[in-house]
Order: structure tokens, then sequence, then C-alpha cells
């Protein structure tokens, strides 16, 4: 396999795109972050002192996704069209029972490169908010699993990650 963000020389570079077509471009990325029962119920039930956790996270998230190119080096400047942060409360989530909070993020795009990166990147920075939101009720929240479930769109078409195929 050969990876295009290095040259001939093995610098690294950032791809040149202007030869793709363009096309309607989506990704859906997902993350979850676990906590303590109380913490849990706090982000639940909106005790937070810091505010509403899970409206300013969904903020934090997609403002993550707008600014990737700013933070991955040679991700391209993408005119998104949509970028959406979606949670789901898990109460009782991972091997040690702890509950947690899913993640998602869906982010779309008519250009000539793909938008998982951005889908990546908003999940990441929407775990992170909540995060910062709930340490001082929680500092051994922990956050993992994120990946990219699907994207769609590009000479590579459709990609559904396996364990999603059937619809989750």
């Amino acid at each position: 396999m050969e990876f295009s963000h290095f040259d001939n020389e093995g610098n690294a570079i950032m791809v040149d795109v202007s030869g793709k077509d363009v096309t309607l471009r989506e990704a859906v990325a997902e993350g979850t972050i676990r906590m303590s029962n109380e913490c849990f119920e706090m982000v639940r039930t909106g005790g937070m002192k810091k505010g509403d956790v899970l409206g300013v996270a969904r903020i934090a998230g997609i403002m993550g996704a707008k600014r990737t190119s700013e933070l991955v080096p040679l991700c391209h400047i993408l005119n998104l069209t949509k970028a959406a942060v979606d949670f789901e409360l898990l109460p009782a989530a991972g091997q040690d029972g702890l509950p947690g909070i899913r993640a998602v993020c869906t982010v779309r795009c008519s250009g000539k490169t793909g938008v998982e990166m951005e889908a990546l990147t908003g999940v990441s920075v929407a775990l992170l908010t909540i995060y910062d939101m709930c340490k001082a009720a929680d500092r051994s929240m922990e956050m993992g699993d994120i990946h990219l479930v699907r994207k769609s769109g590009g000479k590579s078409g459709l990609f559904i990650r396996e364990d999603h195929k059937d619809g989750d």
C-alpha cells in the first residue's frame, strides 16, 4: 500500500486533490466517555455546576469538526454543509458496568476529499468538552472507542464498519 501524504523523497505533503471530482461526501464517527454513577446522574439531570454539559459539548464538537484543518496539519480546508453531534446516554456501559455517554458526529460536504477527519475530530472535541465540564465531579472519566462508523462518496465509495453493518 502506498501512502499519499508523502512525496518520492519521503517528505510529508498535502495531497493534491485538484484532479478529483466533486461529490457528496458524508462521514459518521462515534466515541464514548465513561464516568461514575454520580457524575452520570448530574449530567442526566442537568445538575452540573458549569451548565448544560451536552449542549455545550454539542457546540464544541461542531466547532471542532469545522476547524479540523487547523488541528490536523495535512487536512484540507473543507466547506462543510452539515456538522451535527448527537448523544446517547448509556446507563450501564463498559465491562465494569459504569455508565457513559456515546457521542456521534455526522459531517457532510460536496467536495473533492472526504470528511472522515472532521467527523473524528468532532467526536473527540465533544468528548473532551464533557470531560472538561465534569472533571470537578469525576476525574477518573475515560474516553475511548473513537472510530469511523461510516463514510460515503468519492472514488472509494461506501464504507461501513463491520460491527455496524446491522444498522447500529
